[in-house]
C-alpha cells in the first residue's frame, strides 16, 4: 500500500487550478475560474473551480470535490491509481509499505513481458508470422508483442526470478493440474500480447497459437488485476487520440488494433474476445467521442455488433457501424495499403439505431404474418429502450422496413425525462444561507428570528447548514455560486425582515382561506400576524413563535 504521510504529503503539492487546467480549458471568472463540464453534455461553462477553497464543482450535474476527485472521475480510476498518476504529473516519489504486494505484482509483469519480447527474436517462425501480417518492428516495439517459449522455460524463469507458485496464481500466470502433480504456465507457444490497463501497467496477456492448438486465441483468466469486460486493447495507447479527435475505432481483436495503430488510426481499441459491455461504458463515456464499430460481416460479427449497438443507442452515443465481408478486416487492408479506403468507411459508418432495426428485421420472414408481428414487437420493444428523442425520429424507420403504417408503432414517452423540471430557485433564501457559509457566527441572528420550516424552496439545504454538513454538494454549491450575494449583519438582517414579511403575508392569506377555523379563531390569528407585520416593515425583527 501506499503510506499515508506520502499522500498527504503528495496533496500538499496539489493545485486544483493546476489539476483541472491539465484537463480543461478554464477561463478566469472573478475569483474562480470557469469550464466546460466533462461530466455531462455541457454547452455553457457550468464548471466552477475555486482556488481559496481547492474544490471544483459543477452547477448543472453537481459534479464536486478536490483535485484527486477530479481525476479519479475524469480519467475512472480507482483510488491508489489516482495518487499514483498525479504523483506522476507532479515528479512526485511516493512511499510504499514493505509489504506491498502490488509492487511485487507489478514488478512481476514487467519482468515476464520483457522476457516474452526477448524471446520473439529467438523464435524465427513467430517474428515471421508478425512480419507476414504486415506488422513493422515499430509497431512490435510499440505494443512490446513477444513469444512464449515453453511452460517449463517461463517457469524456470519465473522461479529463478523467486516469484512463488501463490503469486503466478494470483496474477494468472500459471497454475497446478487438476491431479495437484504439475505445475504449468498457461501461455506456451504462442505470440503474446501484453495487455495494459488504462494507467499503462501490465496485467495480462492474449496470446495466439502458432502451433495449429483448437484455441486460437487465449486470455489470461480473471484476476483481481484482470478483468476482460472492464479492458480494452490498445486503450493506453489510444486515450490521447481519442481525447483529441473525439472518436473512437472499436475493432474485435488484436491485430486489427495494432495494424490501424501502424496506419495512423490511433484511436483504435479491441475488446478481449467478449462483447462490448456496460462494464466498458465509463472507459468511452469520459471522453465523449463518436463510436466506431469496425466487426467482421460474419454472423458472430454482426451478432456482436447488434448487442453492441443496442448497448450504445440507449446509452445517446453518437457513430455507428461498419461490417467488413469478403474475408477481409482492418488488419489486412492496412496490409494492402487500403488506407484511404478505411479512412472513408470509417466516416460513413450506418448509424447505430439504423443498424439494429435493419438487423432486428432481418431476423425474422416478412412473408410471414406472425414473423411479422415478432418483428414489429421486438423492434418497437427496442425503440422503447432508447431516449424519447431517438424513440420518435425513429418510428418511421421501422414502419418502413416493415411496411406497416406509422402508427403501429407504439413508442413510450419517458415519464421521467417528461417532468423533470428544475426546481425553483428562492434567491432570498439562498442569499441567507451563503451569508451563514461564510459568518457562521451570525447563525444565533437568523435562528431567533427564523424556523427552518420557514424555508419553502430550500429546507433541505438550511437543514445541512444546521447539521453543520458543510461538505455536502449542495452547500458547496451554493457556496461557489456567484451570482447570489452574501451580507454583513446589518444588510442580512434587512434580508430577514423581507423574507420574514413574506412569509407571514402569505400565512395570513392562508388563514383567511382557511374553512376549519372559527371566526373568533381567525380573528385571534389575523390580529397576531398583522402586529408581527407592522413591526417588521418598521424595520424590527419578530421572534418565532
Amino acid at each position: 500500500m501506499i503510506e499515508n504521510s506520502s499522500i498527504e504529503n503528495l496533496k500538499t503539492r496539489l493545485d486544483i487550478v493546476d489539476v483541472v487546467g491539465n484537463y480543461l480549458e478554464l477561463k478566469k471568472n472573478g475569483a474562480n475560474f470557469k469550464a466546460i463540464c466533462p461530466f455531462h453534455s455541457d454547452s455553457n461553462p457550468s464548471l466552477v473551480i475555486s482556488p481559496s477553497k481547492q474544490i471544483y464543482h459543477c452547477f448543472s450535474c453537481g459534479a464536486g470535490g478536490d483535485s484527486i476527485k477530479f481525476v479519479m472521475e475524469y480519467e475512472k480510476l480507482n483510488y491508489p491509481e489516482t495518487i499514483e498518476k498525479l504523483a506522476t504529473m507532479y515528479n512526485f516519489s511516493l512511499s510504499y509499505t514493505d509489504n506491498d504486494k502490488a509492487q511485487v505484482d507489478r514488478k512481476l509483469m514487467d519482468n515476464l513481458t520483457l522476457f516474452f519480447r526477448k524471446n520473439l527474436d529467438y523464435k524465427k517462425s513467430a517474428k515471421e508470422y508478425l512480419l507476414q501480417r504486415g506488422i513493422g518492428e515499430s509497431t512490435i516495439e510499440k505494443f512490446e508483442l513477444g513469444y512464449a517459449p515453453s511452460s517449463d522455460e517461463t517457469l524456470n524463469f519465473l522461479r529463478g526470478h523467486g516469484y512463488s507458485m501463490s503469486e503466478l496464481k494470483d496474477f494468472g500466470v500459471a497454475d497446478i493440474s487438476e491431479k495437484g502433480n504439475r505445475a504449468y504456465c498457461r501461455f506456451n507457444e504462442r505470440i503474446m500480447f501484453p495487455i495494459r490497463s488504462r494507467t499503462g501497467k501490465f496485467v495480462g496477456f492474449g496470446g495466439r497459437t502458432i502451433t495449429n492448438h483448437p484455441a486460437k486465441y487465449i486470455n489470461s483468466p480473471q484476476t483481481r488485476y484482470f478483468n476482460k469486460s472492464k479492458l480494452l486493447y490498445g486503450y493506453y495507447f489510444a486515450k490521447d487520440s481519442i481525447f483529441k479527435n473525439k472518436k473512437i475505432i472499436i475493432t474485435e481483436g488484436y491485430l486489427d488494433t495494432i495494424m490501424l495503430h501502424q496506419a495512423g488510426f490511433t484511436n483504435a481499441v479491441a475488446t478481449l474476445g467478449t462483447a462490448l459491455t456496460n462494464d466498458h461504458l465509463p472507459l468511452i463515456t469520459k471522453m465523449e467521442p463518436e463510436v466506431v464499430l469496425a466487426y467482421d460481416g460474419d454472423d458472430a460479427g454482426i451478432a456482436a455488433a447488434l448487442k453492441a449497438s443496442t448497448l450504445l443507442s440507449k446509452h445517446s452515443f453518437k457513430g455507428g457501424v461498419i461490417l467488413f465481408g469478403e474475408g477481409m478486416d482492418p488488419a489486412d487492408m492496412v496490409k494492402n495499403g487500403q488506407i484511404e479506403k478505411l479512412n472513408k468507411l470509417f466516416n460513413e459508418t450506418q448509424p447505430f439505431v439504423e443498424f439494429a432495426i435493419e438487423r432486428i428485421v432481418k431476423k425474422y420472414d416478412l412473408s410471414d404474418a406472425l414473423q411479422k408481428q415478432k418483428a414489429l414487437q421486438e423492434g418497437t420493444a427496442y425503440l422503447q429502450s432508447l431516449p424519447e428523442t431517438l424513440q420518435e425520429s425513429y418510428k418511421g424507420v421501422l414502419s418502413g422496413a416493415l411496411n406497416l403504417p406509422q402508427n403501429l408503432v407504439k413508442t413510450r414517452r419517458n415519464a421521467t425525462m417528461r417532468n423533470t423540471q428544475e426546481a425553483f430557485v428562492d434567491i432570498l433564501e439562498l442569499t441567507i444561507i451563503k451569508t451563514i457559509l461564510h459568518s457562521p457566527t451570525l447563525i444565533d441572528t437568523i435562528l431567533d428570528n427564523i424556523d427552518i420550516s420557514m424555508f419553502k424552496s430550500h429546507n433541505e439545504e438550511f437543514k445541512l447548514l444546521l447539521n453543520n454538513e458543510l461538505e455536502d454538494p449542495r452547500l458547496v454549491r451554493i457556496g461557489l455560486w456567484d451570482d447570489i450575494k452574501t451580507y454583513d449583519e446589518v444588510n442580512l438582517i434587512s434580508a430577514m425582515i423581507t423574507f420574514l414579511i413574506r412569509f407571514y403575508s402569505e400565512k395570513l392569506q392562508n388563514i383567511k382561506r382557511d374553512k376549519n377555523l372559527s371566526y373568533k379563531e381567525k380573528q385571534f390569528y389575523i390580529r397576531s400576524i398583522q402586529e408581527k407585520i407592522f413591526k417588521l416593515k418598521k424595520g424590527e425583527l419578530v421572534a418565532f413563535e
